[in-house]
């Protein structure tokens, strides 16, 4: 109870603000959308980055499983598809329900929540490692655009100039003038709230209506993910807050984004919806279990 208090009803309870003012109000989502990605998320990945303590050898230890997680995970999504043969629709549609987790939008604030700070700055890391796999090789799995497309569309995103920007400033060991830093952490403390905010009005204007390829995605995302992740992990001599992190973030439901990436790269998209939506209702239950199971 305490775990549903502390860290699943402030995200419930934002996000539900979010479905009511898109139930009432007419909203230009792709603007919402275009305020978390391009301004309010590159300042909260900047001011993680820079002002973080952890050492290289845990934040390469977190990529080293983030990036083993990710490929287990797409091939087993492409075994699945050519054992059920499923159309490319399908495929693309699962492949995209399983690989995006809403580490962004829930993840942080999950984490925060309930793992303090010290857990926030690994997310972050797990956060960056997410985010540029998105924005360079999902891309050309989805569509085969090649690499310069990929490597094209990560160098327009703002996220990764942040997250450069802020491990340089980890290196070089300076401080940015106080002017600077404050103007980064309130826009940085803007990025968590507002993102529920969307995550709730995008949820408002989806049906809620579920067959067994919904559930099916949704357990691959919310259950099989971080078993795996747990696994992967623990194989490669991950322990205490470093592995619950990591389990935890490979544990959040299907990222609203993805639907955009599947309307404008091919897939289901009313697949891709309503897995979102139940994936999402689920982790209500099912984060807190695991969040438990890793803290005990």
């Amino acid at each position: 109870m305490d775990v549903l208090i502390t860290a699943v009803l402030p995200i419930a309870l934002v996000a539900l603000v979010g479905f009511c003012v898109g139930r009432t109000s007419d909203l230009d989502m792709k603007t919402l959308s275009r305020v978390v990605i391009y301004a309010l998320l590159p300042a909260l990945v900047f001011t993680s980055l820079a002002s973080m303590t952890l050492s290289l050898s845990v934040a390469l230890s977190i990529v080293a499983t983030f990036l083993l997680h990710m490929t287990v995970l797409y091939l087993l999504v492409l075994a699945i598809s050519r054992g059920l043969q499923l159309s490319v629709d399908a495929h693309k549609s699962l492949l995209a329900t399983t690989l995006f987790a809403n580490v962004g939008n829930m993840g942080l604030p999950f984490v925060l929540f309930s793992l303090g700070p010290v857990g926030l700055e690994r997310a972050v890391v797990y956060l960056v490692c997410w985010s540029l796999m998105i924005a360079s090789v999902f891309p050309i799995m989805l569509k085969g655009t090649g690499i310069q497309a990929g490597l094209q569309l990560t160098l327009r995103l703002p996220v990764f100039w942040a997250a450069m920007a802020g491990l340089g400033l980890q290196l070089w060991g300076g401080d940015l003038p106080q002017a600077l830093d404050r103007g980064s952490q309130l826009l940085a403390g803007g990025a968590i709230p507002i993102a529920l905010l969307t995550l709730g009005i995008q949820l408002s204007k989806t049906q809620f209506v579920f067959g067994r390829y919904e559930f099916f995605g949704a357990v691959l995302r919310l259950v099989v993910s971080p078993l795996l992740a747990l696994g992967i992990g623990r194989g490669l001599g991950l322990s205490g807050l470093d592995l619950q992190v990591l389990v935890l973030q490979s544990a959040m439901p299907v990222a609203v984004n993805s639907l955009i990436w599947v309307t404008e790269l091919g897939g289901d998209t009313v697949r891709v919806a309503r897995t979102i939506v139940l994936s999402t209702l689920l982790s209500l239950g099912t984060l807190p279990g695991i969040l438990w199971l890793m803290t005990r």
